[in-house]
């Protein structure tokens, strides 16, 4: 026979304020002073952080691609030019006098303008590179350039340059691209798209948060503490740009996980809060209860969101380590926020927490007690009766799903990124389709080490021989360095072109080598990513097991967590492959598909989705475990658990979904598919794998469920963690062994 000790029940009997509680109800209003006037300090200091922060970090700077194209840009600027002025003469050709000449004036302009240098055009440019930079129809040609200095200084050098160039002149129409203007224009649009998120989310969100609570006044607290966390966080990033890169990007993370898990633990902490009130507990005492439980809850909740965001640290490139940045100061000031400002604010409304319920005015009479969440309590017997079943079936539809993913190509972000009317966009698609050789998009060798001319020509004439080679121009020699440029017959990015830097790689020659390039850049990214992924997964893993332990006590709970969670998000990775690599629905939503991924994007989305579907496991998981220590018997401690949180899951699965769509209107693809995706997988957790999933494999599991060897329940006893209150061990219950 076993003993299973009884945990009080919410109204049993008031429990003494520990001191947490104490500590953050001692001042209330204090309390909320002080965070009203950090606040306002973090306004200030996060002003102006998405002019700080850069569009580009999906390179390995230690690659070496990035060490070769440094390397050009202080020896050959020319071999490196990042604007690039489309000149564009109508029905004339560009070798109309009138047009030429116009054209070498500009030229001439944009060499005397400072922080510009390696200025050439096709009307300066030796005749054997001079067809490279004029369209085939003869009627457009480029000038190209290099602005120089870090990515904010390039910024703010084209917004001073640009006016004066884009337009008309004369009997020429010139737009202005490369990728300084891509990268420029992606972050101009992205700080516009997420104002604009913000605006739709935030009304909708209140919404939502009405329909949930009913009351007005319990709609607001969660919705203020997430405008804390995200004030917060922009202080944060603002700071961090002083010491390092951070991605623009990172700002939709910020608003997103800001808004969306605030509301998460500030609607489980005000949803137990609430119920202690209504079994007649004090505020003090509701607040006290809350903390012990749900307050619990939710730091745990934090730390394994935190845990999955802090793997893409493992990543060189600051794009990812950017997100982590972000995500994890998200994370811990909205928990912070959840446990700290909003007790105080609980205990100084007291029961005006059910204050403008607006749901009286739809409603006949309250539900009884114990009523609320009957369908979820009736979904989970139905559930458990059919386990096998249910168990099976949404197994192979959540592998169905994600199937698409195994036809995965990865690739580059670039201008395609764009809305297609974007200028940028305009003029690197009229390279791609109206320019010999894709300009840009080749390779370049850097050589390094004294070499003869004989010397060059023959590695020259080798790396011509390659199958993959279009052709070879070069060398442009300086002191003991010079470099080639190669075009491939194909895409800039396709398979042969990344196969073609590992044969240019392995090309032996008399002196040193270094290739990079966009394929090479993306070669060596894909190897980065695909070194420190199993680093970056095993970290996930092994704490999240730790942490799920602790919880729980149980060996078999951590493992199936892991395996839940990432079943949980083969839906995302089957669409994002199915619509924007293979283009499907790219029309309604409004985006360019460039037939890839770009590589970074699976593993940013995996970590922040992972946390998420753990966020939604733990507060499930912390539920059951408290029922189960309270009654010992397995299935209805798995029925009560689904009872009292699966609205409260799927209410918060729907109103972070708001959030998400909310990013992926954005006309950035990459953002709009971060959004999209991460709002299905949470959707998909929610509501198929926490609602149906789980409740059958538990059921299956049985008892078994909770099953520790000796030396791990001793472990567990001492520093575990559990949402439940302290055992009464005068209150015992016998049941049936395992």
């Amino acid at each position: 026979m076993t003993q299973v000790n009884k945990a009080p029940h919410p109204g049993d009997g008031p429990p003494r304020p520990g001191g947490w509680t104490r500590f953050v109800t001692a001042r209330p209003r204090l309390s909320l002073l002080v965070a009203l006037v950090l606040t306002a300090l973090a306004v200030v200091a996060g002003s102006g952080v998405a002019d700080r922060l850069g569009s580009g970090g999906w390179e390995d700077p230690a690659a070496e691609s990035t060490y070769a194209t440094k390397a050009l840009e202080r020896q050959f600027p020319d071999s490196q030019p990042n604007l690039l002025l489309l000149v564009d003469s109508g029905r004339a050709s560009v070798d109309t006098p009138a047009v030429a000449a116009r054209a070498r004036e500009l030229t001439r302009q944009l060499a005397a303008e400072q922080g510009v240098t390696g200025v050439g055009s096709y009307w300066q440019t030796a005749p054997s590179a001079a067809p490279a930079l004029r369209a085939k129809d003869g009627h457009e040609a480029l000038i190209a350039a290099r602005i120089t200095g870090d990515e904010n200084a390039m910024g703010r050098t084209l917004d001073r340059i640009a006016p004066r160039y884009r337009g008309t002149h004369g009997p020429v129409q010139v737009r202005i691209g490369g990728i300084v203007a891509v990268r420029h224009e992606m972050q101009t649009i992205i700080k516009e798209d997420l104002t604009r998120a913000e605006m739709i989310a935030l009304p909708i969100t209140l919404v939502l948060l009405v329909m949930v609570f009913g009351s007005a006044v319990a709609a607001l607290l969660p919705l203020g503490i997430g405008i804390v966390a995200i004030l917060g966080t922009n202080a944060v990033l603002r700071g961090l740009t002083s010491f390092t890169d951070v991605s623009v990007f990172a700002l939709n993370l910020t608003t997103a996980l800001g808004l969306g898990l605030a509301i998460d633990y500030a609607l489980f902490i005000v949803r137990r809060y609430r119920e202690e009130l209504s079994a007649g507990a004090d505020p003090l005492t509701a607040v006290a209860t809350t903390l012990r439980t749900a307050g619990r809850t939710v730091l745990f909740s934090a730390l394994t969101v935190a845990v999955s965001l802090a793997a893409m640290m493992v990543f060189p490139q600051y794009f990812l380590r950017s997100f982590a940045y972000a995500g994890i100061a998200v994370v811990l000031l909205a928990a912070a926020a959840a446990l700290i400002l909003l007790p105080a604010a609980l205990i100084l409304l007291g029961h005006r927490v059910n204050s403008l319920d607006l749901r009286r005015l739809v409603r006949r009479a309250p539900k009884a007690d114990g009523a609320e969440g009957t369908a979820w309590a009736r979904t989970a017997s139905l559930v458990m009766r059919r386990a096998p079943l249910f168990a099976l079936g949404t197994t192979a539809l959540l592998v169905l799903l994600g199937l698409p993913f195994l036809g995965v190509k990865f690739g580059t972000a670039d201008d395609r990124q764009l809305p297609s009317g974007a200028e940028s966009h305009v003029v690197q698609q009229h390279l791609r389709d109206g320019f010999p050789g894709s300009p840009g998009g080749g390779l370049e060798i850097l050589a390094e080490g004294r070499a003869t001319d004989a010397q060059y020509a023959a590695y020259k004439q080798r790396v011509a021989a390659l199958s993959e080679v279009d052709r070879v121009d070069g060398p442009l020699v300086k002191g003991d360095s010079a470099y080639f440029t190669v075009q491939p017959k194909g895409e800039s990015v396709d398979t042969a072109a990344q196969s073609l830097v590992g044969d240019l790689r392995s090309l032996k020659a008399p002196f040193a080598t270094k290739v990079t390039g966009t394929a090479a850049v993306l070669v060596d990214s894909k190897h980065a990513i695909g070194e420190r992924l199993p680093w970056a997964g095993a970290f996930i893993v092994i704490v999240t097991l730790l942490l799920v332990f602790l919880l729980t006590g149980s060996v078999l709970i951590p493992l199936q967590a892991v395996v839940l969670n990432a079943l949980s998000l083969t839906a995302m990775f089957g669409a994002v492959v199915w619509v924007f690599q293979d283009g499907h629905l790219s029309g309604a939503l409004g985006f360019t598909s460039p037939g890839s991924i770009e590589t970074t994007l699976p593993v940013l989305m995996f970590c922040v989705a992972f946390g998420l579907s753990m966020d939604y496991g733990v507060f499930l998981l912390s539920r059951i475990k408290e029922e189960y220590d309270r009654t010992g018997d397995h299935n209805e401690a798995v029925r009560h658990g689904l009872q009292r949180t699966g609205g409260l899951i799927t209410a918060a699965a729907v109103i972070l979904a708001v959030v998400m769509v909310a990013i992926g209107t954005s006309r950035v693809t990459n953002t709009k598919m971060l959004g999209l995706g991460i709002a299905l997988a949470v959707l998909m957790d929610a509501m198929v794998v926490r609602s149906l999933l789980v409740p059958a494999i538990m059921r299956l599991t049985g008892r078994a469920t909770w099953w520790a060897p000796a030396p791990l329940r001793r472990f567990h006893q001492r520093f575990g963690l559990s949402e439940g209150e302290p055992a009464a061990p005068a209150e015992v219950k016998e049941t049936a062994g395992v």
